[in-house]
């Protein structure tokens, strides 16, 4: 507003200026009806000075500025959110995986402390009756408490997917048996084969975890 103020300020003494010069030589008068009119289109011909133009220019700019400073803050918070957010799930999902590797046993530990009292319960027993004319007595205490072990021992293995493999007269299987060594083939017995069971294997939901330690009967060389 200062820059057009002073800018019709010198035009209007540009004009009065003019004016004074034209009627001392006996021109028309300043504000004569001609002179009004050619004022007048001057005035309308000549444009005002270029350096409003920019003016209006950078203050769009600078709301412009303003207003993409604040999506990129916005932006700015939203992406610390999302990364602080993620680190808490990491941090809860490791949480979770070290405690499922610590307690993921927990099931089968306490079936196991079942086991370990009635064994404990059968020692006790055949302690306190250990006599010397009673040695029968202690015997079949011992074997039902050996008895009754064996049943919960196989009923926890069966509750967590834990089985016994009985390879006997099954193929010979690398992923399943360990060779100990060979045997000739007997009677009924068809060679590569498992013969004979020395130790046995055990699979967990499928998956073989210890191999059966076999003897694979072989075809006997005939003599000639």
């Amino acid at each position: 507003m200062a820059a057009r103020s002073l800018w019709a300020v010198q035009r209007l003494q540009r004009l009065l200026a003019s004016g004074a010069v034209s009627e001392s030589r006996g021109w028309l008068h300043p504000f004569s009806t001609a002179t009004q009119r050619t004022a007048g289109e001057d005035c309308s011909s000549e444009d005002p000075p270029d350096g409003l133009g920019p003016s209006l220019a950078e203050q769009a700019l600078r709301l412009k500025a303003v207003k993409l400073e604040k999506e990129v803050q916005d932006l700015t918070l939203r992406y610390q959110r999302a990364v602080a957010d993620c680190e808490n799930i990491r941090r809860r999902t490791q949480r979770c995986v070290e405690d499922a590797k610590i307690f993921g046993i927990q099931s089968f530990c306490k079936d196991l402390v079942e086991v370990a009292d009635i064994l404990e319960k059968t020692a006790k027993c055949c302690s306190e009756g250990a006599e010397p004319e009673d040695h029968r007595h202690t015997l079949e205490k011992v074997f039902q408490g050996l008895s009754l072990l064996e049943a919960k021992l196989k009923s926890v293995f069966t509750k967590h997917g834990l089985e016994k493999m009985t390879p006997i007269g099954d193929k010979y299987d690398p992923h399943e048996h360990e060779l100990i060594c060979h045997m000739p083939a007997g009677v009924g017995v068809q060679p590569g084969t498992v013969a004979l069971v020395r130790q046995d294997g055990y699979k967990l939901h499928g998956r073989t975890i210890r191999l059966a330690q076999v003897e694979v009967a072989v075809e006997s060389q005939r003599r000639l």
